[in-house]
């Protein structure tokens, strides 16, 4: 499930904005200032950040700009203020997109939607790999004849993981802390096993997708 941490010292705000988001099937984490947020992000992992401008501790400005550090994540600021400085200043210092309160709720879903969509985000619990579907619903991979095994769970996480982001580069650190989480006391040989665990199970499948090594770095799964 899609986590998105919303940000604002307004509390009507950050129920209105949740309300609209969960009503969509996503996890929603809130924050009343960038202080708290920011502690939140080093700490758990996050899909998307809505956050405000104007709040108490850590202003949108300074927060945005520690989250960018952590890597690429979606960031859509929101604010009272709406003119063009402000909105270039965001764009400088990292967020992806911009909105003026007041808003329309329904028009943040759908940008929150494009979001995910541009960073290749699934916002979905079916994602499909070549003629695969991994199901987080049932936690089983399901073949196009009807066919449907259950793997081990943290195979189906990590596999899920990297189908979910396609492309995209993972350190073992970064899967080890969101797979396994940030207090497993093993190495990051678990990850190795894993995955090697996942290429020969899914061997016959490596034409549609596989899972490359970028040595030194880490793993990224390939669609074909």
């Amino acid at each position: 499930m899609v986590r998105i941490l919303v940000v604002d010292d307004e509390p009507h705000i950050r129920e209105l904005v949740s309300l609209y988001l969960k009503d969509e099937g996503f996890d929603i984490v809130e924050k009343s200032n960038g202080v708290e947020a920011l502690d939140y992000a080093e700490n758990n992992s996050i899909d998307l950040v809505i956050l405000d401008i104007m709040m108490p501790q850590m202003d949108g400005w300074v927060l945005c700009t520690k989250l960018r550090e952590f890597g690429d994540m979606p960031i859509l600021m929101t604010t009272a203020k709406g003119e063009a400085q402000d909105r270039i200043h965001g764009f400088k210092l990292g967020t992806d997109d911009y909105l003026v309160k007041p808003f329309d709720p329904v028009e943040l879903v759908l940008r929150v939607k494009a979001l995910l969509r541009r960073y290749r985000i699934s916002i979905s619990n079916k994602i499909k790999l070549g003629s695969l579907l991994l199901n987080r619903e049932s936690y089983q991979v399901e073949y196009t004849d009807g066919k449907a095994i259950t793997i081990p769970m943290k195979e189906f996480e990590l596999l899920y993981k990297l189908g979910s982001y396609a492309s995209q580069l993972f350190t073992r650190d970064t899967l080890i802390e969101q797979i396994w989480g940030i207090d497993y006391e093993g190495d990051e040989r678990t990850v190795d096993v894993h995955i090697k665990r996942l290429r020969e199970r899914f061997a016959e499948f490596e034409s549609e997708f596989r899972i490359v090594t970028i040595r030194g770095l880490g793993y990224r799964l390939e669609v074909y």
